[in-house]
């Protein structure tokens, strides 16, 4: 896929400080449609979610896309939201003005259903927030993967440890059995994961970079940033924040930024006692290997390249 190509995006998310940024990447490139957004919960419950989605899109100058409310809580287990990494709102405690609409009536699983039907084959779809809402509406649709082009996920931990567990990824491990349906379903899929974007920081120069840049959009995302690198300041032990959903962004919309990655179909450990929610990728040669449909999994990336692109969308 060509760079700058036209592109029509759906968004299921859970913002979320890196969520937001997501979406601040996305809103400021003049090619992406973001077509609609469904909410699910996450780093918050699911009504904060969904109005902190509008908010944002408010902010980065995209009141029109639809949002809609998925999921509140993954299929099986309990839910467990993340306030220590994001704030008691998802938005690092960072005020914005309320919402100048509300969600869509449908669900984020019948929004995606319908939009995929009435355009198949030219919606790509970014999901940065537990996979419950995909997994619904494969039940509500089970051609989804054929009717949408592409499906970019930021999850797992693949050949590194995970951030909730010793071996599972937040999103993953939120709703394993929401992402091993996802995984199952045959989607030409991207898996952008904690293996690459635990390597891709923001450092705290960019982050003082961004603090000067104007305006509302830079100056409340740079907001968010400080509360998200004060967590991530006891990950790595100096002032700096991974990157993972605005990278997920990246990867799908700027595919040249992509320099490393390797195939394998993924599954989702479901049982084991100490692995429940680890991303298993069968790296086999075939035959004699897992015959589910190969995810790509990224591996490297330009992060300067991005990391001056991000800056570029908000200012």
């Amino acid at each position: 896929m060509a760079d700058r190509e036209s592109m029509r995006v759906f968004v299921d998310c859970d913002p979320g400080i890196d969520d937001a940024v997501a979406l601040a990447y996305l809103a400021a490139r003049p090619e992406v449609e973001i077509v609609g957004i469904g909410a699910v919960f996450g780093n918050n419950a699911v009504d904060v979610t969904a109005q902190n989605a509008l908010r944002l899109l408010d902010l980065y100058g995209r009141p029109d896309v639809p949002v809609a409310v998925g999921a509140t809580r993954p299929l099986v287990q309990e839910p467990r939201l993340a306030g220590h990494v994001h704030g008691g709102n998802g938005l690092g405690d960072v005020k914005l003005p309320e919402p100048t609409r509300v969600p869509v009536a449908e669900s984020a699983a019948e929004l995606l259903v319908r939009l995929a039907r009435e355009n198949p084959g030219q919606i790509d779809v970014l999901a940065v927030g537990p996979l419950t809402n995909l997994a619904l509406a494969l039940g509500l649709e089970p051609r989804l993967p054929e009717l949408v082009r592409r499906l970019v996920v930021m999850g797992g931990a693949v050949e590194v440890p995970g951030n909730v567990s010793s071996h599972a990824e937040a999103n993953i491990a939120n709703d394993p059995e929401a992402a091993e349906a996802v995984f199952a379903a045959g989607f030409d899929l991207d898996l952008v994961a904690l293996d690459i974007t635990m390597k891709t920081v923001a450092t705290g120069a960019w982050l003082d970079r961004l603090k000067e840049v104007p305006g509302d959009r830079a100056q409340n995302t740079s907001a968010f940033l400080d509360f998200y690198a004060e967590f991530y300041k006891g990950v790595f032990g100096v002032r700096q924040c991974a990157m993972h959903d605005p990278l997920a962004a990246a990867v799908l919309v700027d595919p040249h930024l992509v320099t490393g990655a390797f195939d394998a179909p993924i599954r989702v450990e479901l049982t084991g006692a100490l692995t429940r929610g680890m991303t298993v990728a069968d790296r086999r040669l075939r035959p004699g290997g897992d015959e589910r449909r190969a995810a790509r999994v990224i591996t490297g990336v330009s992060e300067e390249e991005f990391l001056d692109r991000m800056l570029d969308a908000l200012r």
